[in-house]
């Protein structure tokens, strides 16, 4: 991560490896989480936001960049729309964290997978971006999955839901928000930072605290959230930077493909007959859909 990063029409080695570490961390972050699966949803989110500040405050001042965030901040524009994608990866995070502690981890990798098509589908409708047929039968196929998912439970796959819309709506949101990644986050994190804190000062009034300061496993594991939190969307921040967009939607592919090895290899959730139908569509979904952005981008 240098102090001055060009952009770069094609693929180069560090943009590779930074986006390969982010997705790679983003898919073992399960296993950390679920060391954490005994305490409250909502504190793990407090901490990760909490311990992310220092991280990417360090990294902004390392860059030189903190000019950017405190204009964003005296900017009431910008500081709506930081609200907002602030708001949305509130949501992100207290769904997948629960999701884990609640033994719903294929839900989650259900939920990242249909991610891009559900981009693609609210590209349509937010943006008036047109569908090819090749996306339209993508999209068609993971909806069926859903639906295949709904009447085999009985009930709305929620989880897998909540996560594809949040994360999309959030990178949707982010795109508008003219400030770099970096800055982005560390603006998010700051919103989010009286609120966390907040949180934690009710949560200790109640005796329901568990960061103590004679630094038990909960507290460091409390601390390390910061780190499992805020440096794999580093990475993917200036990984992005330094890849083509065919590079990023092959690569998109791997956080899911591990949380799923894990939830099914490591955990030991059941994998069920609903789910031996479900995941395939959304595979096949994906096959067709990404066939047909590569076929579009080579003929652009």
């Amino acid at each position: 991560m240098s102090k001055s990063s060009k952009p770069t029409s094609g693929d180069t080695l560090s943009g590779f490896g930074f986006a390969f570490g982010a997705y790679f961390l983003w898919g073992f972050l399960p296993i950390y989480m679920k060391m954490l699966s005994h305490l409250p949803s909502a504190e793990i989110v407090a901490h990760r936001v909490i311990w992310s500040v220092p991280i990417a405050g360090a990294l902004l001042i390392y860059l030189g960049r903190t000019k950017d965030v405190r204009a964003a901040l005296l900017d009431p524009k910008m500081l709506l729309m930081g609200c907002l994608t602030a708001a949305l990866i509130t949501i992100n995070w207290g769904i997948y964290v629960w999701a884990i502690s609640a033994d719903r981890t294929l839900d989650a990798a259900l939920g990242y997978y249909i991610n891009p098509l559900f981009s693609v589908a609210l590209g349509a409708i937010v943006l008036r971006e047109p569908l090819t047929r090749a996306q339209l039968v993508a999209i068609a196929l993971a909806a069926a999955a859903v639906v295949v998912l709904a009447v085999s439970n009985g009930s709305i796959p929620w989880v897998s839901l909540g996560l594809t819309v949040s994360w999309g709506l959030y990178a949707l949101c982010k795109k508008q928000l003219p400030i770099g990644p970096n800055q982005g986050f560390l603006l998010e994190v700051l919103i989010l930072l009286i609120p966390a804190l907040g949180y934690v000062a009710w949560s200790t009034a109640q005796g329901q605290n568990h960061f103590d300061l004679s630094m038990t496993s909960d507290t460091w594991l409390l601390m390390g959230c910061g780190i499992v939190t805020a440096v794999p969307l580093l990475l993917y921040a200036n990984g992005a930077k330094g890849l083509q967009l065919t590079t990023i939607a092959i690569l998109q592919y791997i956080a899911p493909t591990l949380i799923f090895l894990v939830a099914v290899f490591v955990f030991g959730e059941e994998f069920g007959q609903a789910r031996m139908i479900a995941f395939p569509m959304i595979w096949a979904a994906l096959v067709i859909y990404s066939v047909s952005m590569f076929r579009k981008m080579r003929r652009s």
